[in-house]
């Protein structure tokens, strides 16, 4: 057999296998790595539901609700995105949109200002909900469930000091007709911005 095609077999396989290493590790249950009953320490600790694990020996069930998390949209007077590239995984290095996790006590509002601030300098004036959308977070080895929610965020005047910080690595404006939604790391964001695009 030609070596180039021996080679191209190999890495086809090497392809097929970290696909199906990603697909499992997509279809495994929310809980599957707490294997101990967080109240009473029992292994017995079962799975109950799609969300949920149960202990059999004191009652107690945990459930892996949906974590919450926001989204930006903001664009400037050339009607330029602002989009971020990440700088830490999950999907290390490509773009996104400024936001992220909504802190405890905190509304969505203000987990968008906050977020927009922490990794951008800007400060939010006006936010408006556009749509939601589920995704899954694969962060330390946990695939946690989000439901993730969109903005579109104003400014009056843009700081002299935005800079790129916290989860970003990188700020890039960008015209709509630069914008590639595959280029997006996260699937809710990039089907977000595929949505974003198609508007007039």
């Amino acid at each position: 057999m030609d070596d180039n095609i021996l080679r191209f077999l190999l890495a086809l396989l090497f392809f097929c296998y970290l696909c199906l290493n990603y697909t499992l590790n997509y279809i495994m249950h929310p809980l599957e790595k707490f294997r101990y009953c967080p109240c009473c320490g029992s292994e017995d600790f079962a799975i109950a539901s799609v969300k949920s694990k149960q202990c059999g020996h004191c009652g107690f069930e945990l459930f892996m609700n949906p974590s919450a998390s926001v989204a930006a949209f903001i664009s400037n007077d050339k009607r330029e995105l602002l989009v971020c590239r990440r700088a830490k995984e999950p999907a290390k290095g490509t773009l996104d949109l400024p936001g992220g996790f909504c802190d405890i006590g905190e509304t969505v509002e203000q987990a968008v200002c906050r977020e927009v601030m922490e990794e951008t300098g800007i400060a939010l004036e006006e936010t408006r909900y556009l749509f939601s959308l589920p995704n899954n977070y694969l962060y330390s080895g946990l695939i946690i469930p989000t439901m993730d929610m969109f903005f579109e965020c104003k400014v009056s005047a843009l700081p002299d000091n935005i800079h790129a910080a916290d989860d970003a690595s990188e700020l890039l404006w960008l015209r709509k007709e630069e914008i590639n939604p595959e280029a997006f790391g996260l699937g809710s964001v990039r089907k977000a911005v595929g949505i974003w695009k198609e508007k007039p």
